[in-house]
């Protein structure tokens, strides 16, 4: 064979490896975009008592973290985005039993580092059974944590497929577990975000739980609403460092609620 035939078959080769490597990124995509929308108000951290409920309003291509606003309320209906699988379609969550009244150690691997968690499986074991169905489905990968807030509460918003606060599972789950009595959340606690009572009724907002979750980076005080607390179901182990220096960065937009200006991606969340 010629070195022109050669070269001509190894470019033929390239193509077709890349054109391989496209198809099964647009997989990849297509099983992580298959969930269903709800109202955009959901899975954002009600805010009461600290100053008002903060709610993220979204419209399709806008930037997410310009409206943090303490009376805007989300009107997004539910949409289908496309037939989902796994535990993502499922209209019910995962049962509670998975979690086995065991602690897991979670490593959430990011574009700024790994941050490891441990998931408290005996006091939160819906949350941590959903979390860990969605981690083994591969849900959280490659999405972004979509909120920072940097006064009166720190935390990093995460979990998020959409990447806007208006994204989840089929299924929500409740009721809330292992809200701290003091409304104290600590550093390095991990805890689910939910829909604040003040948006709707408490019965509601204390089942509205999904795939969103929150890290908090420094001690923040949340009260309790009408629904009761959040529901804390793990603890950073180490990599907490990551979500100080997102902090450290603010949001994008420089407000005290909004996405960060450092992104941070969740390649891949794995457990053992």
């Amino acid at each position: 064979m010629s070195s022109r035939h050669r070269a001509a078959a190894k470019e033929r080769r390239a193509r077709d490896e890349q054109a391989r490597a496209k198809a099964e990124a647009d997989a990849r995509s297509r099983r992580r975009w298959q969930i269903v929308m709800y109202a955009a108000s959901a899975a954002l951290i009600g805010l009461v008592g600290y100053a008002a409920i903060f709610t993220l309003t979204h419209s399709s291509g806008a930037d997410s973290s310009a409206a943090a606003s303490s009376s805007a309320t989300a009107t997004a209906t539910s949409e289908e985005i496309e037939t989902a699988t796994g535990w993502g379609a499922s209209p019910s969550p995962p049962p509670s039993g998975m979690a086995e009244d065991t602690t897991w150690t979670a490593t959430i691997s990011t574009n700024l580092g790994d941050i490891v968690v441990e998931l408290d499986g005996e006091d939160a074991p819906q949350a941590v059974s959903s979390f860990l169905a969605l981690a083994e489905d591969g849900f959280y990968d490659s999405t972004e944590c979509h909120r920072l807030t940097t006064s009166g509460i720190y935390v990093l918003q995460c979990g998020d497929p959409l990447g806007t606060g208006a994204g989840g599972p089929s299924y929500r789950f409740g009721p809330i577990e292992n809200a701290p009595e003091d409304g104290i959340y600590t550093t390095g606690t991990l805890a689910m975000a939910r829909v604040g009572s003040s948006s709707s009724d408490a019965e509601t907002a204390a089942s509205s739980m999904g795939s969103q979750f929150f890290i908090v980076y420094e001690d923040s005080e949340i009260p309790e609403d009408e629904a009761g607390g959040y529901t804390v179901f793990g603890r950073v182990v180490s990599g907490l460092g990551i979500v100080e220096s997102v902090a450290e960065a603010g949001t994008i937009t420089g407000d005290t609620d909004g996405r960060p200006a450092l992104s941070v991606i969740v390649n891949e969340v794995s457990v053992s």
